[in-house]
């Protein structure tokens, strides 16, 4: 597997994810979208945006590893938020992501929900190639 990370010149360059990943593999994993749920599926971290934030990252991290994939095969990732306010948002997603990714950056979308279910905040999912 092998991932080319890009950021052409005439973009900008981002902190958190990469412009453009090329991947090439035998094998895609596709990751339904994780929420912050306990193994039994009940929510964790009612009204805690960062509660939930590191615990959604932390069962994609467990969903990549039940597939036999490692975070840094990651190539693209979607979060899905609701309220969206960046100024808010964008520190706590980038701890809770470096919690899981480190140094890697995939290519990601937020996008901002109007809801999810009753107290869900965020959910994300993940493509890998492995």
């Amino acid at each position: 597997m092998s991932l080319e990370l890009i950021n052409p010149g005439d973009l900008p360059v981002p902190e958190m994810y990469t412009q453009v990943v090329v991947a090439t593999g035998s094998r895609l994993v596709f990751v339904s979208g994780q929420q912050p749920e306990d193994i039994t599926g009940k929510l964790v971290g009612h009204g805690d945006f960062a509660a939930q934030a590191r615990l959604a990252f932390g069962n994609l991290g467990r969903a990549l590893r039940a597939a036999g994939a490692r975070p840094e095969q990651v190539c693209k990732i979607t979060i899905y938020i609701v309220d969206y306010d960046r100024d808010e948002h964008v520190p706590i997603i980038e701890e809770a992501q470096i919690s899981l990714f480190g140094d890697h950056k995939p290519a990601n979308v937020v996008i901002g929900v109007a809801t999810m279910s009753p107290g869900y905040l965020i959910e994300v999912d993940a493509i890998a190639v492995i």
